[in-house]
């Protein structure tokens, strides 16, 4: 018979859970009714050093603690069994993504001064285009004499390019590589040969020479194993991130290190040793997280690498600070005991990992977690020595407990909690976040998209000051100015779906311009819809297809348009599909007192192109992917082709092949 009472079971219960796993002393475990203080790493505390994993026999020792944990916490493998910890440092407030005022645009980047690397960009005189494998460098000035000048075919190499950065001296390739595999180790230190074909994907960094356009010349190669998360440029330091899994699936399996090129210390890979190879206390993942910062401009200064156990999802980089979010899945308890945030096993979450950039190098400062998972690099920021995120927890679709949720939380220096606003909008989920210096705003949606906009003054009270219940939703939101924001998503209809209930459908594509100069009652000032159901834009899903020039009042973007045929305006009750019609760039006047004015549009198809199309189209070589403008000249960039046009009327001026 038992005779101690269930609470005494439950507290032995939780007990031994904290003397097993070692969770007990992070934000998230509690002593009595308190929280316990998360540990705070400082730099240069050699006693509070992040720890260096050191031999192979450690990291092993610690891969298999993870594998061990993940089975005894899930009865299946995830790849990460966490805990907190978090780090002192001041940081620098991050300046906002105003226009830049020159006369040409910029890609269309989060934080001012933080390049983010695109297909397309511009100096003001010429034009670099990243397009089937190929670099076109054009000289755009004059407008009506566009002329290539020089190009670079990677077709031959096993080099696939992604994006570009661009500045005075040099212009900067990114892309997906590959190499074979090094030779591994078991735990017995044996040599093991490498599988025929077990090639290992690696990120790639080629620096080119730009003074003689003419003739740009290669530089230096930077090769880091793993997938590229993402990459960001301040000044002459480029940084790299990328995730490299460890190979390792279960205790006794062969561990291949990682390992890096530099072509200015020679063309073989160098393996990253595990004394060069740090971890965090229960927090291990089955991947390699690794840091790359290179100087563009001294190409003899070695890349500083730092790797880690740990993976990531998405970055936010600040003036000062790098931040890596990975969304995952453990065993948690609220960040305070009135948080309503899941205590299930799979319940969601967000560790944030925080790097100090100081020219080419990183440095590891700090920690984080909070409730949720983020939706992308927009769900954070970093102000006045506060980090900003927002993230949703549970399931949109979920009529229990487990029902969504959305919060913003603030956390401080040490990435220890400070404010928090939790439960906004239950049973919807985030759809895009913006923070704009004191403020945030967010839109969330299921059937209607609430606008939110959200008072951070003081950053251990967060407070909703207003907000706007309207049909559609925004994916993407850009600041006009400090009063007024731009939403670009879809608008929506509600109809009853095939079970009978209300159900939201999308429609054409929304912009919106949002008056929130009195905060408590936001306004949808302007509004635009083009096209039907099935009518969609890169902005959605990526923000540097924007073109805005608040000085101009010009806004362009790329569109794919689909339209109804009379008479097929529906199925039943469900709302149907256009059919295509158009591929190219709208553009608008946009003020505050005339709002949004149609312009007109520009499509690089030709008559065949669209006789060719059926109800639906493709990425064709001739879509239009950017829009930029340099003086009073707008340029429409497509892989094989650019044209020129006034802004002043939309006349074309002049258009060159590629």
């Amino acid at each position: 018979m038992n005779y101690w009472p269930k609470k005494v079971w439950i507290w032995l219960s939780l007990l031994l859970i904290v003397l097993i796993f070692g969770i007990g002393g992070g934000v998230y475990g509690f002593s009595g009714s308190q929280p316990v203080k998360a540990e705070v790493v400082t730099p240069g505390n050699k006693a509070s050093e992040i720890p260096v994993v050191g031999t192979l026999e450690k990291l092993q020792e610690l891969l298999n603690q993870s594998y061990s944990l993940q089975i005894g916490l899930y009865g299946q493998r995830s790849n990460v069994v966490m805990d907190m910890s978090g780090a002192s440092t001041e940081q620098a407030a991050a300046p906002s993504a105003a226009e830049v005022k020159t006369g040409y645009s910029q890609t269309n980047i989060q934080v001012e001064g933080v390049d983010e690397a695109d297909i397309v960009k511009t100096d003001g005189d010429y034009i670099y285009v990243l397009s089937n494998s190929k670099l076109s460098v054009v000289k755009a000035m004059p407008a009506d004499k566009m002329r290539l000048v020089s190009t670079v075919d990677f077709n031959s190499n096993d080099f696939h390019p992604r994006d570009l950065y661009v500045d005075t001296k040099h212009l900067v390739v990114t892309g997906d590589s590959y190499r074979k595999s090094s030779p591994v180790l078991n735990q017995k230190k044996s040599i093991y040969p490498v599988p025929p074909g077990n090639d290992i994907q690696t990120s790639k960094v080629i620096i080119y020479d730009i003074k003689d356009k003419d003739n740009i010349t290669k530089s230096r190669e930077i090769e880091v194993e793993g997938y590229c998360l993402s990459t960001r440029k301040i000044g002459s330091s480029l940084y790299l991130v990328t995730n490299r899994n460890t190979n390792y699936y279960r205790p006794g399996d062969p561990i291949i290190l990682p390992s890096y090129r530099d072509s200015s210390a020679g063309n073989d890979f160098q393996t990253i040793s595990c004394d060069n190879i740090n971890y965090f206390p229960n927090c291990i993942y089955q991947s390699f997280l690794i840091v790359a910062a290179i100087d563009t401009d001294n190409l003899n200064q070695k890349v500083d690498i730092k790797t880690y156990l740990g993976n990531g999802d998405n970055i936010y980089a600040s003036s000062s600070n790098l931040y890596i979010a990975i969304n995952s899945y453990s065993q948690v308890q609220p960040l305070m005991e009135d948080s309503a945030f899941p205590t299930s096993p799979s319940g969601s979450e967000t560790e944030i990992y925080r790097f100090a950039l100081k020219g080419a190098s990183t440095t590891c400062t700090g920690r984080g977690k909070v409730p949720g998972t983020i939706l992308n690099q927009f769900s954070m920021d970093e102000y006045q020595g506060f980090f900003r995120i927002a993230t949703t927890s549970g399931e949109i679709w979920s009529r229990s407990d487990n029902v969504s949720h959305n919060h913003i939380y603030v956390l401080d220096g040490n990435l220890k909690l400070a404010g928090k606003l939790e439960n906004i909008a239950p049973g919807e989920k985030i759809y895009s976040t913006r923070f704009m210096g004191d403020r945030a705003y967010m839109v969330t949606f299921r059937n209607v998209d609430p606008f939110f906009v959200i008072d951070l003054k003081e950053p251990q009270k967060p407070k909703i000051l207003g907000k706007l219940k309207i049909p559609g939703y925004s994916d993407y939101l850009h600041p006009y100015d400090e009063n007024h924001i731009i939403g670009f998503g879809k608008d929506t209809v509600e109809a009853k779906g095939w079970g009978g209930e209300p159900q939201a459908y999308y429609q054409g594509l929304k912009i919106a311009i949002f008056d929130v100069t009195d905060v408590s009652n936001p306004v949808e000032m302007s509004r635009a819809v083009i096209g039907d159901r099935g009518t969609d834009s890169e902005i959605l899903n990526n923000h540097k297809a924007l073109l805005f020039s608040k000085d101009k009042n010009l806004l362009a973007f790329p569109v794919t348009l689909m339209e109804l045929i009379p008479g097929n305006e529906s199925y039943g009750n469900i709302p149907a599909y256009g059919s295509f019609t158009f591929q190219g760039a709208y553009i608008y006047n946009i003020d505050l007192k005339k709002g949004l004015e149609y312009k007109g549009r520009i499509s690089h198809l030709d008559a065949a192109d669209y006789q060719r199309a059926g109800d639906y189209w493709y990425d064709s070589d001739n879509n239009i992917k950017r829009v930029l403008y340099i003086g009073d000249a707008l340029y429409t960039v497509s892989p094989t082709q650019i044209r020129v046009n006034s802004i002043a009327d939309l006349h074309e001026l002049y258009r060159l092949n590629l």
